[in-house]
């Protein structure tokens, strides 16, 4: 019999997170459902590899979106990560918290006991830092999180140009003061990525009260107003995993509000139309999609010193060897080790922009790389008012659900987008770049008018694959919210969700540690504990918001 006091769908970051803690006092069962396979081999845990399990079908969702109307129609991979892990399995490895101010506009939004004082307490509980700032930080946590080794001359470069435009430099990001350039911080431990699986999941699993069970969740089973259980397909057979007290969505921004919709939980109108009979009717479900977009502004460089140099066959098979057989060198990092968090004009009082700096001219994806060597800066504003959405495609559990970003539907976006590629010509072009600095391989020299700009934006921005918001917290009787504070869904009893898609507005940076954090703080409330007690620390806000955006 399939069954225990917790049945969580989804072994990402939250869910991952939520198995650890549910389970840790022994007192409570729980098992988790995902129908990903293992993480085991270099693909996943050599950091260097990561773009290539972002684009296996063993490995990613392969969700795409709709056609874009304000992109010329492109259609954008949406990875999502279907292995143990989740996405935490399949992303880049970078570690944001965001800023304080974000999760202070959660709690003006309705999420109250998710301010910045709040969570605080959680991000130092889930972290054991290495490097970062005295206090902020936690130690001892099952999250490492380390920075790089900054070795290419490249990485320093890029901060001390930072610094000659007149801008903060931050030696912790994640600290007191997330604005400025600086060090960038990495989930790797011992030169192995250090995703949710290995920082929580695997520990838990080792207890004899969590299980996993490898099945693809159809939907949740709801009597009488409650939660049960889950439906799953396992060996081609349809099961219920049966939940004695709760059934914890943590499946994706994209996959927990599908389930949500499969069971009846949505816009009324909309699961009629698809035959679904209506439990709850919550229009919010699927709604409030945000993500955050970046463009790859490179550079030829005029050394021979950029990652460039080794994306042959020969040198990836050296720097393979090396890390199979010692866990170091270039197979041990992420590359993203310097970064920065600006603000794009006067009056904005706090980051609005940020930058991931790499010494390659090369797409995330790995393909496309240069001709010649060179640098790159991802950059993107953090805040898009566009928003998009998550509906059903069919009442087929199989069916894949239509995507829609609506990336770049708002006006500010576009203006948002020019200041960056002008930001970044600014910054590339310090002294600190002379002696690296060759032609402007994208978007080029030739590229300068608005209009010329946004040919370019409308054809090259891409998904930093940061989408959330689709479940909202909020007020409980706020319409539109889908969970309480408390994770819980309203409406109905014994059912909670706890990952990305609760977020109310996306946060400054990259969602990996959010989204812990989220499950952290949502496995207390599901446990009924008294929260963490508030921290008092006050973050940094720079003094001159108001008159510079440096």
């Amino acid at each position: 019999m399939l069954e225990a006091d917790f049945v969580i769908i989804g072994s990402g970051s939250a869910g991952s997170a939520m198995a650890y803690r549910l389970s840790e006092d022994g007192k409570h069962s729980v098992i988790v459902i995902e129908y990903g396979g293992s993480d085991a081999g270099p693909l996943i845990q050599m950091p260097s590899a990561l773009s290539i399990p972002l684009n296996m079908p063993l490995y990613d969702w392969g969700f795409a979106s709709e056609p874009e109307p304000h992109l010329g129609g492109r259609i954008l991979a949406t990875p999502r990560g279907k292995v143990i892990g989740g996405s935490s399995s399949i992303n880049g490895m970078v570690y944001v918290r965001g800023h304080a101010r974000d999760f202070d506009h959660w709690a003006e939004q309705g999420a109250t006991g998710w301010s910045f004082a709040d969570v605080l307490p959680y991000f130092k509980r889930m972290e054991d830092s290495h490097g970062g700032e005295d206090g902020w930080r936690g130690k001892g946590g099952p999250l490492h999180v380390q920075r790089g080794a900054r070795t290419n001359p490249l990485y320093a470069a890029f901060i001390e140009a930072g610094r000659q435009a007149g801008f903060e430099l931050t030696d912790d990001y994640n600290g007191a003061k997330q604005e400025g350039f600086g060090p960038m911080e990495q989930t790797i431990r011992n030169g192995q990525r250090w995703s949710a699986a290995n920082a929580y999941l695997k520990p838990a699993l080792k207890r004899q009260n969590v299980s996993l069970v490898k099945g693809f969740a159809r939907r949740v089973i709801i009597e009488n107003q409650r939660a049960v259980g889950v439906e799953i397909e396992a060996r081609k057979q349809i099961q219920v995993v049966k939940a004695r007290r709760e059934v914890i969505v943590a499946a994706s921004s994209i996959n927990s509000p599908k389930l949500l919709m499969l069971s009846g939980i949505g816009p009324a109108k909309h699961l009629a139309d698809h035959g679904i009979p209506v439990v709850a009717d919550r229009p919010g479900v699927g709604q409030n999609l945000q993500d955050h977009m970046e463009l790859y502004i490179q550079q030829e460089a005029t050394q021979p010193i950029t990652l460039n140099a080794i994306l042959n066959p020969f040198s990836k098979a050296l720097i393979g060897a090396r890390w199979m057989f010692f866990k170091s060198g270039l197979g041990a990092t992420n590359h993203f080790e310097a970064a920065a968090f600006v603000r794009s004009a006067p009056g904005v009082d706090y980051p609005d922009i940020q930058y991931h700096f790499i010494p390659a001219a090369v797409r995330y994806d790995g393909k496309a790389v240069a001709k010649s060597h060179g640098f790159q800066a991802h950059v993107g504003p953090m805040r898009s008012k566009s928003r998009g959405s998550i509906t059903l495609r069919s009442h087929d559990p199989n069916a894949k659900p239509i995507i829609r970003f609506n990336y770049m539907s708002h006006a500010d976006d576009w203006r948002d987008f020019r200041h960056c590629i002008r930001l970044t010509r600014e910054i590339f072009g310090q002294a600190a770049f002379d002696p690296f600095r060759g032609q402007e391989i994208s978007p080029g020299s030739h590229v300068q008018s608005d209009e010329e700009l946004d040919a370019f934006i409308r054809s090259h921005a891409e998904s930093a694959y940061h989408p959330c918001g689709t479940c909202r917290i909020g007020r409980a009787d706020d319409l539109h919210a889908v969970v309480d504070p408390e994770c819980r869904v309203i409406g109905v009893d014994g059912l909670r969700v706890a990952d990305s898609s609760i977020f109310p507005r996306v946060t400054n940076g990259n969602l990996n540690a959010p989204s812990i954090m989220t499950g952290e703080k949502a496995a207390d409330h599901i446990l009924g504990r008294t929260p963490l007690a508030p921290s008092n620390q006050e973050p940094w806000i720079n003094p001159r918001w108001q008159v510079s955006d440096r």
